[in-house]
């Protein structure tokens, strides 16, 4: 493992976020576009498969990628993950039935079920502990410049060309991914040779107990990420925003505006200090996306809800690997990854299943997620209190 010193804004440390953003953009760039095209299949009802599907398999594939993020090393788990999208978005324009569809969402969400886990756990290696919030912040600047930008390119190549463009698009995206990792040298201090075995699990293997608190903040607080992503192309079409991406290129901005000072201020003043400002955030903007009548108060929802995240992400991340032990960082990292597919997906899912196509319902379903944020907050304030009456009693 190299010297936890000096500066972090090295060549390896840019070509990984570099790698983060080209693979953001590769399946965000489809996001948009996907609700109208399984409607184009007949499976309206389905929407909210299309993120929860790809969730489910992400939130299942943590513990193996964990596991092998700690044995077969960071950079080869970061590959499977880049080259699964480049695989996936391949295989789109050949499955044009509603089931071929769903299950190529379910596999396809194996990717973000290895790279990020791998990416954490590879950033905590290169960087000093003392700033490893400011870089979850920075790295995840990248990878939310991805999260706005693919959005707007699927949206254009979209409106200029076809969906098959579309997913040609983002294989190339992936594919160029790949090609930067191959350029980092591995950090694991022990690789081992991939083998079989390896793939089995073990029920300490799924859940790193320290990591928890983290989880359960970062679950509760994603639940109205998966319910946004679900609702929010229809949302966006019914107040008179014809580009889809719209919304999501507007709170990826302020989001990336946040972030150069997200981390900083999380290593600074704490991470519960900075998520516990997040999560107040999160709450008044899904509040407002339920209460917008226009345009203008669905875009400023989105600034605000842009800003929420930018604090939310970094923090979550960095508790994590404070938490972690170094021996199992890839579990650790895991573990919360696990938490944020599971809220996002369970967000996905409840969302398609109440709205229906029901344009009606979408406030109160915005009320709800809203609810999940006031919920992680109150966790995070009895927390604090515990551990203040523990210190006191000792």
């Amino acid at each position: 493992m190299e010297q936890r010193s000096g500066s972090i804004y090295t060549l390896k440390f840019w070509a990984l976020c570099s790698s983060s953003f080209l693979f953001s953009s590769s399946f965000n760039m489809l996001i948009p576009e996907l609700p109208a095209y399984l409607s184009s299949m007949g499976g309206a009802a389905y929407k909210g498969y299309i993120i929860g599907l790809f969730t489910l398999t992400a939130g299942l594939s943590r513990p193996f990628s964990g596991r092998l993020t700690d044995t077969i090393g960071r950079v080869p788990v970061m590959a499977i993950g880049s080259l699964v999208c480049f695989v996936c978005s391949l295989l789109y324009p050949m499955l044009t039935t509603v089931a071929g569809f769903l299950l190529l969402r379910l596999f396809h969400g194996f990717s973000t079920g290895f790279k990020p886990t791998a990416t954490a756990a590879y950033i905590a290696d290169v960087i000093p502990v003392n700033r490893w919030g400011e870089a979850m912040g920075i790295h995840g600047l990248c990878f939310s410049t991805g999260l706005a930008i693919g959005p707007a390119i699927g949206g254009l190549i979209t409106a200029h060309y076809n969906i098959n463009f579309l997913f040609y698009a983002s294989s190339l995206f992936a594919l160029a991914s790949i090609i930067i990792l191959y350029n980092l040298k591995e950090t694991h201090p022990e690789k081992q040779r991939f083998r079989f075995s390896l793939l089995k699990i073990k029920r300490k293997d799924v859940l790193e107990p320290l990591v928890l608190p983290a989880a359960i903040v970062t679950f509760l607080g994603y639940i109205s990420y998966g319910a946004l992503l679900t609702l929010i192309p229809d949302w966006s079409e019914h107040l008179g925003i014809t580009n889809k991406g719209t919304f999501f290129v507007v709170f990826t901005v302020s989001s990336l505006l946040v972030r150069f000072v997200a981390g900083r201020l999380s290593d600074r003043k704490g991470r519960v200090f900075v998520l516990r400002i997040a999560l107040i955030l999160i709450a008044i903007s899904v509040t407002l996306l339920g209460l917008a009548s226009s345009a203008a108060i669905l875009l400023s929802a989105a600034f605000l809800y842009g800003i929420s995240t930018g604090l939310f992400s970094p923090a979550t991340s960095a508790w994590t690997a404070d938490l972690s032990s170094e021996e199992h960082r890839g579990r650790g990292m895991a573990t919360m990854y696990i938490a944020l597919e599971a809220g996002i997906g369970l967000g996905a899912m409840v969302a398609g299943w109440a709205f229906q196509d029901h344009l009606e319902r979408v406030p109160f379903i915005f009320y709800g997620c809203a609810l999940t944020n006031v919920i992680g907050l109150v966790y995070l304030v009895l927390k604090e209190r515990r551990e203040v009456v523990l210190v006191e009693s000792l």
